[in-house]
């Protein structure tokens, strides 16, 4: 099928991260892929959840939104409407989740890190663009925490990166844009470490259930893009991790 600027069906949608982004956070990117843009940032707070005081262990939170005019029609903002959105809510929980897989929390210390994901332009896979984002931004983060000799490692575990698969007019497709995603057949948000560790699948099918083994080739197909991300990753922090 033919995708936007000739792309092929196992291919990416080209990266560009801009480190240092904003100057007041400890860590910050601007992070591109095609047309999706996110400002990711993350934040050091010097406590822990109620339930993490005393333990002597840190935490990883995000929380996740997109400006008024992301999408093709504007949004109202959850200040205005006086909640986080049921999709806004699911995916910052991701975030979170993916982050802490990788960080070593013991190492961390009692402090937290707070993750803000602000979606400047949304064309689709902005929960996986968030969350490769937001790991550059953690990393700065941890880093200027041990440039400050709060800390004596950068406590990373691994690289974790996430990518979208789906199938699309019966083919399977790599990093699905806008267009593909709002007609996709089965659409699969993929997250992994650099050891090719599974942290989260989110699959579903609209109108026809999928197979197992349409499962495990988007698997394939998804884990080869993340393994292209975290490629750039080490590119940009040049494999410090």
């Amino acid at each position: 099928m033919f995708r936007a600027n000739d792309r092929k069906n196992d291919e990416i949608r080209p990266i560009n991260i801009i480190r240092n982004y904003i100057k007041y956070a400890e860590g910050s990117v601007l992070m591109e892929m095609g047309d999706t843009r996110i400002i990711c940032t993350a934040s050091v707070e010097d406590k822990v959840p109620l339930f993490l005081r005393g333990t002597k262990r840190g935490w990883v939170s995000a929380e996740y939104s997109m400006i008024p005019r992301a999408n093709q029609v504007r949004n109202i903002r959850d200040s205005i409407k006086g909640q986080v959105n049921g999709r806004s809510s699911e995916i910052q929980r991701l975030i979170g989740r993916a982050l802490r897989a990788v960080v070593d929390l013991d190492e961390l210390g009692e402090r937290t890190i707070w993750i803000d994901c602000d979606v400047l332009q949304a064309d689709g896979g902005t929960r996986t663009a968030a969350i490769t984002g937001s790991f550059i931004a953690l990393y700065d983060a941890l880093n200027y925490l041990k440039a400050e000799g709060q800390l004596v490692n950068i406590p990373l575990k691994d690289y974790v990166g996430a990518v979208s698969v789906g199938i699309v007019d019966g083919e399977m497709l790599l990093d699905l844009n806008f267009e593909e995603d709002s007609c996709a057949q089965v659409d699969l948000n993929l997250v992994m470490t650099e050891k090719g560790e599974i942290v989260e699948i989110q699959g579903t099918a609209e109108g026809k259930p999928f197979s197992p083994r349409n499962l495990q080739e988007l698997i394939e197909l998804g884990e080869s893009g993340i393994k292209r991300i975290i490629e750039k990753e080490k590119e940009i922090l040049g494999e410090r991790c």
